[in-house]
């Protein structure tokens, strides 16, 4: 069957506010089919204009049993798709089709094994635990995470699988292509989890892979072309993957009608311009526009402590020096931005809470367009990060740039507490560079999601050639993480921490103290500010 568009073969989820959906889109795409992740009370005209091929509905920190708790559109009952809930998702599916939901005194949460008693198409060529004693039983290993549970299912479904506490762990209706998973095959700790997935969106769905990163390229580059013409684009580009990316996307659709500019705020880690000048100046030859802004920054944030109002300073003077040299330039009809799908959702009012999440309000120039009367561009919109990664690569950006940690918009700004000092930056610079040019050494630098050094505005005693010293701290950070919800702090080698300490404090003259934060998220979080 020829392919007529990446978004030829679609998927709608439904989200109900769990941690979790955003990984449930992830697994998809991972697989080739596009999906949007929409909230639970969509229309039903937005349903018919996605026109899904399938359904999934996500779980939530909801429970069903709470008065006026968030239900699924009962208009999705009569497409005739397919349809599967997850947790919560599969709770309200059968509340709304007929069932019955109870609270139970011994939860679940973690990690159990179902035993499949009923083979349906969901669960075809999934390869069971060896259960060891009990050979004859086809047992898997599955994530938890209820409080709530089906207590009786509406006709026309049937038990798939069990646990000793939960008899409907996974329920089907295999005619009308509706299953309910009481766990959570999104996750990695669900053995065989992405294969049920699989399942679900080429067997019952009957999708086929059509969004994958050399169609998306093409797609995305022939789109640009379309919509911009002959007009000239201005791009802020910060060297980070996202600005980076929709960079050369539009220089391969439309060459020198792009004009980047980067701005260097003196709040840019160790020989960060210069990397940036090379890679995108001379390598890809983009147009680029230079502004060395160091000193306006820092007297900007001269004295100021609160980490929200150096974000906001720093937001407000790069949008100003943005809007001076955009003014600059002719005939600018496009302001293009390396905005992608997580800022968009992230940035939504939250239905289940009603508020409002500020997200990288740092990252772009927002305000600009109206401001400047241009028109907004954002090529990557669509895209998740590990996406944005692979389309990178098929663009031939270099890896120190895609598989480079996360950075901050603001900077250096959020890795040193209290007053923004140009002494400060250049001390942690430095001290950063130690870090990650050990990690490197040590092989450990991809093995991590992030690692950085934090300034700490204290002073510590140190002696050195029997003088003392009374000098800075810096504080090491490394966590291991899969979302960045949630994290845990890396337990590097002895050796590799005691390395990096004493080179930091030999080869830096002004820190007289290295430490090693253990902090996990939660509660803390993994920038310090």
């Amino acid at each position: 069957m020829t392919i007529k568009n990446i978004y030829e073969y679609r998927i709608l989820i439904i989200d109900f506010g769990s941690q979790y959906t955003k990984l449930i889109a992830k697994r998809i795409r991972e697989i080739g089919v596009y999906c949007k992740i929409f909230p639970y009370n969509v229309t039903e005209n937005e349903i018919n204009t996605f026109n899904p091929h399938g359904i999934i509905m996500s779980g939530s920190p909801e429970s069903t049993s709470t008065l006026n708790s968030p239900r699924a559109p009962n208009c999705i009952f009569n497409l005739g798709i397919p349809i599967m809930g997850i947790c919560y998702g599969m709770q309200t599916m059968i509340l709304q089709l007929g069932g019955k939901i109870k609270s139970v005194k011994k939860r679940e949460f973690g990690y159990t094994k179902i035993e499949v008693i009923n083979s349906i198409s969901l669960m075809q060529n999934i390869q069971y635990d060896d259960s060891g004693k009990c050979n004859s039983k086809k047992l898997l290993g599955v994530w938890m995470s209820h409080g709530d549970q089906v207590s009786s299912i509406p006709n026309g479904f049937i038990i798939v699988a069990k646990t000793d506490n939960c008899p409907f762990a996974l329920i089907a209706n295999e005619t009308k292509h509706l299953y309910g998973l009481q766990f959570h095959p999104e996750v990695t700790h669900t053995n065989q989890g992405l294969d049920i997935l699989k399942n679900f969106i080429f067997k019952v769905c009957l999708c086929k892979p059509s969004w994958v990163p050399k169609k998306i390229v093409k797609h995305l580059i022939e789109k640009l072309k379309h919509k911009i013409g002959n007009c000239k684009v201005i791009l802020g580009l910060s060297g980070g993957i996202d600005s980076s990316v929709t960079a050369v996307l539009l220089h391969l659709a439309i060459g020198k009608q792009l004009t980047c500019i980067f701005i260097d705020n003196g709040l840019l880690r160790f020989k960060e311009k210069e990397e940036v000048m090379n890679i995108f100046n001379n390598y890809f030859n983009l147009n680029i526009i230079y502004v060395s802004a160091e000193e306006r920054f820092f007297t900007a944030l001269l004295g100021v402590i609160d980490p929200e109002e150096k974000r906001k300073i720093i937001g407000s003077t790069f949008i100003e020096i943005f809007n001076e040299e955009a003014n600059k330039l002719k005939n600018i009809k496009w302001l293009a931005q390396g905005t992608i799908y997580s800022d968009v959702i992230e940035s939504k009012v939250s239905l289940l809470s009603g508020k409002i999440n500020i997200i990288k309000s740092h990252h772009n120039v927002g305000g600009l367009p109206e401001k400047m009367q241009l028109n907004l561009i954002e090529p990557i919109r669509k895209l998740f990060k590990d996406e944005v990664r692979k389309i990178g690569a098929e663009l031939g950006i270099p890896n120190e740039i895609l598989f480079r940690h996360p950075f901050p918009g603001p900077g250096l700004a959020i890795r040193i507490l209290g007053e923004i000092k140009k002494e400060y930056c250049d001390l942690l610079r430095k001290a950063d560079s130690i870090f990650i040019e050990e990690l490197h050494k040590y092989n450990l630098y991809n093995k991590l999601s992030q690692a950085f050094t934090v300034f700490l505005p204290v002073r510590s005693v140190s002696v050195m050639g029997d003088v003392r010293n009374y000098d800075w701290v810096i504080s090491l950070r490394a966590i291991e993480t899969i979302d960045f919800m949630t994290a845990n702090w890396a337990h590097l080698p002895y050796n590799l921490l005691t390395c990096v300490s004493n080179r930091i404090i030999n080869e830096i003259h002004g820190i007289s103290r290295v430490v090693y934060d253990i902090s996990s998220k939660p509660p803390a979080t993994i920038e310090w500010e």
